[in-house]
């Protein structure tokens, strides 16, 4: 598969999706631009916030999207410059720089006039208003992204971007050919480059480890100036961090108190009293000088340990003042070797895994080598899917347990074999981590934390199935059956996602929340009313449908959770954030609805479901 290639299937999804949707296909293109950025761990979250008009002295404002990051503080605030035709148009830099003021402008609007009363938005912006409002003295970066269609003028090597309400901000261009990069690179996401010397005029001074240096890595040990570290997180944001180590700390207080006082107070002891930071990256260029080695620059630079040191510098500095000429951090870099991408992955995984060891990233060490998504891995490549719609063959779900898997299978394959995968890998088939975290969370009952976003829903999913894992006496908890379930819960999702834009009260936003709740309260519903019973997933798997009769209550609850979650009296005015919080799945819970008798057809009794587990033990065995 080559860029024309991706591009053309690109394109094609975005109508498709569009077609089933019905939210139009540049709200679609920018969701799945976002769905690929945040699986490349570029983008935490998003949220679709569609909004276009005229502010103050008739400027031109426009957003289709954001994602707020609470560990680093940044806002990224998305604007699509889409065509969907076939034809491939460039984009200037006096067009980039229009949609980049409409962003800005949108910003200045939101801040500084009433917004919401001289300009008819709908409530997801409002939201987003809202937000913005909130949390002005939090926000230390606007980063602008522009989701293109078309390709870069070469005249575009950097957009100039001004401060906005005082904050600095920055503005990337993503079109397909970048995404694509990035997808079908051998790590699937995107790749930190840094340059040393951009922040200190002779690089980092940096020692091998003699007697370290494997065929798999070389040690470096490393003093980096505070002031350097920060400015690397400062314009690298989270990113910089590993992604469990990051998806941790933004559960918790970012800055420690110790730290920040020893920057503050006695800052010339810094070095003595902390414990520096661990990094990893793939490759780097260090240059002799009279003084010793030098650090140039590194690729992947990635910190597994030690992300509370670089953010309590960054805040230090950018809330308290704090000059940090006299703080020195040691450093333990570690540089992989070129050894194949599986097991350069493995390994960083494994430093980072044994780095926090001391503290509770440990709990969720749920990399993409951990036996869980293996079994899952193999449970998708063995089990077999019936055909439907008058399809001749049975097909597979596709798991894709580390990032980009799905489309780096296609990567090598001719036209002839990437059809064949095709059929056989539909990519409406396709299951992520964090899809699978989605739907199980929503079924167990958990649609406040499933609305916080993929990556914290991920983490708690992650601490949660890893205790399991390492309780559970036999195989059989996550075997077969609970892949297939997993499907079916899918298969649920995915019917409801569809369904919920065709109905009549429906008016635009929000629908991945009324998708949890009502999974959520659907499950809940059927432990209060059939007592022993529970949905009978296997008919789903089986059948690879959603019972009518299953379909006919989902729309009736997704009516019903839409009216509770934008309900006027809610506790929190913005919707958004409302949907977050526990006390939102609380007041759903209260909704009345009685379940139709014959919903009994689509249920199984425990004793069913405990024979289908012990047959399943045993032919295990």
């Amino acid at each position: 598969m080559d860029v024309q290639e991706f591009r053309k299937d690109f394109l094609e999804d975005i109508k498709t999706d569009a077609a089933v949707t019905g939210e139009g296909s540049c709200a679609s293109f920018v969701s799945a631009f976002a769905r690929y950025l945040q699986e490349a761990e570029y983008l935490l979250d998003f949220t679709a916030s569609y909004y276009e008009g005229t502010g103050k002295r008739n400027r031109k404002l426009r957003v289709d999207g954001y994602a707020y990051d609470e560990f680093d503080q940044t806002m990224s605030l998305i604007i699509a410059d889409y065509d969907g035709s076939e034809n491939e148009y460039v984009l200037t830099k006096t067009q980039a720089k229009q949609l980049q003021d409409r962003l800005s402008h949108f910003v200045d609007d939101a801040q500084n006039t009433p917004l919401h009363c001289s300009l008819e938005m709908s409530r997801p912006c409002s939201d987003l208003v809202d937000l913005l409002r909130e949390k002005r003295l939090e926000i230390r970066k606007y980063r602008f992204l522009i989701f293109s269609t078309s390709n870069i003028s070469t005249t575009i090597t950097k957009l100039e971007s001004d401060e906005v309400d005082g904050i600095p901000s920055e503005c990337q261009i993503w079109n397909i050919e970048r995404l694509f990069r990035v997808c079908g690179s051998d790590t699937g996401r995107h790749i930190i480059e840094i340059d040393f010397k951009e922040h200190s005029v002779y690089g980092i001074p940096c020692l091998e480890a003699s007697g370290t240096a494997t065929k798999d890595f070389k040690s470096y040990l490393c003093i980096i100036p505070g002031a350097v570290l920060a400015d690397i997180y400062d314009r690298y944001g989270s990113s910089l961090l590993e992604g469990n180590v990051r998806s941790f700390l933004s559960t918790k207080v970012a800055v420690n108190k110790k730290i920040r006082a020893t920057i503050l107070n006695c800052s010339e002891r810094f070095f003595a009293y902390n414990n520096g930071i661990s990094a990893t990256a793939m490759n780097v260029q260090i240059e002799p000088s009279p003084q010793g080695q030098i650090l140039i620059s590194a690729k992947d630079f990635q910190i597994i340990n030690g992300g509370q040191t670089t953010a309590s510098l960054s805040n230090a500095r950018y809330k308290d003042k704090c000059d940090l000429s006299a703080i020195f951090v040691q450093m333990k870099l570690t540089v992989i070797e070129q050894i194949p991408e599986e097991e350069a992955t493995e390994l960083i995984q494994n430093i980072s895994r044994s780095s926090n060891s001391q503290n509770k990233v440990s709990d969720a060490d749920f990399f993409s080598t951990h036996p869980f998504h293996v079994r899952m891995e193999q449970c998708s490549q063995r089990l077999y899917a019936r055909a439907i719609e008058g399809s001749q063959f049975d097909t597979k779900w596709f798991y894709e347990r580390a990032r980009g898997q799905y489309l780096q299978k296609q990567m090598r394959l001719t036209n002839a074999e990437k059809k064949k995968f095709l059929l056989q890998n539909p990519k409406n088939q396709l299951i992520t981590k964090t899809d699978l975290a989605k739907v199980r969370n929503s079924w167990e009952g958990l649609p406040h934390i499933v609305s916080r976003g993929a990556q914290t829903n991920f983490t708690e999913f992650a601490d949660k199935t890893s205790k399991k894992w390492n309780e559970q006496s036999d195989a059989t908890l996550f075997g077969d059956r609970y892949f297939q379930e997993t499907v079916a819960l899918v298969l649920i999702f995915k019917y409801t996602e569809s369904m919920i834009p065709a109905q009549s009260w429906y008016q635009q936003g929000y629908r991945a929340n009324i998708v949890t709740y009502t999974i959520a309260l659907l499950h809940k519903l059927i432990k209060e009313q059939f007592e022993k019973q529970d949905l009978d997933l296997m008919f789903i798997w089986i059948r690879q449908l959603v019972p009518n009769s299953v379909q006919k209550v989902l729309a009736d609850l997704a009516e019903q959770v839409y009216d509770k979650l934008t309900d006027p009296l809610r506790d929190v005015e913005n919707v958004t954030q409302w949907c977050k919080r526990e006390g939102c799945w609380h007041s759903v819970q209260n909704i009345s609805y009685m379940l139709p008798p014959h919903m009994i057809n689509c249920l199984i009794g425990q004793d069913g479901k405990k024979t289908i587990i012990n047959e399943a033990k045993a032919k295990a065995e």
